[in-house]
């Protein structure tokens, strides 16, 4: 199973788990389909909207990876 880390980009993310665009905007992460993309890596993204908590978003893209594979 691919594990998500800070590291991975936002394109490869959505690639793995498109319904983390929804997540991220709960985030307070901006917009990844909707003019304002961003495509560097998740921890950079966080860090460029002053969210210093990357550990507990990568932990809970994770979750929600592992729980769309174990419903497949």
């Amino acid at each position: 199973m691919p594990r998500i880390t800070g590291s991975t980009s936002i394109d490869d993310l959505l690639e793995l788990l498109p319904e983390a665009n929804g997540y991220l905007i709960e985030q307070g992460l901006p917009c990844l389909v909707c003019g304002e993309p961003f495509w560097g890596s998740i921890g950079d993204l966080a860090r460029r909207r002053g969210i210093e908590d990357v550990d507990r978003i990568v932990g809970e893209l994770n979750a929600m990876l592992e729980a769309k594979e174990g419903s497949q």
